[in-house]
């Protein structure tokens, strides 16, 4: 499950998570997972979107919710038939963890909705045999 897709409105959202073994420190706790996310318009309306929602869960159970504007600093506009892909990172204490979440998208008429993120797990190599 280190992938997930989920379609809201016509919007696809599909995310592949990888472990960066480079930028982790297992010893210190410290484990580093990029991600990377392609949105895709699927329907016949275009969507720009405003903001995110991130909840990451690690496997001790501690929650963390990012809130913030935009992705990776912009907020794409996108035309039917239009896609947007972008990469972050994401730190956890634990070898195994697992992020969701939604994206507040509005329509060119101001209706907003919210896209949905299904899960996907971050696993270290050695527990996610």
């Amino acid at each position: 499950m280190n992938a997930s897709e989920a379609v809201t409105e016509g919007i696809r959202i599909r995310v592949q998570s990888r472990y960066l073994a480079s930028e982790s420190d297992p010893k210190r706790e410290h484990y580093f997972f990029a991600y990377t996310v392609r949105i895709s318009n699927e329907g016949t309306l275009p969507a720009q979107l405003i903001s995110r929602h991130w909840v990451i869960r690690d496997s001790h159970g501690a929650r963390d919710d990012v809130r913030g504007p935009g992705v990776v600093g912009k907020q794409p506009h996108l035309e039917p038939g239009e896609q947007f892909e972008y990469t972050s990172a994401c730190p956890l204490r634990t070898p195994l963890g697992q992020m969701q979440g939604t994206y507040l998208m509005q329509r060119d008429d101001g209706a907003e909705f919210e896209a949905r993120i299904a899960p996907f797990s971050l696993a270290a190599p050695e527990v996610s045999g």
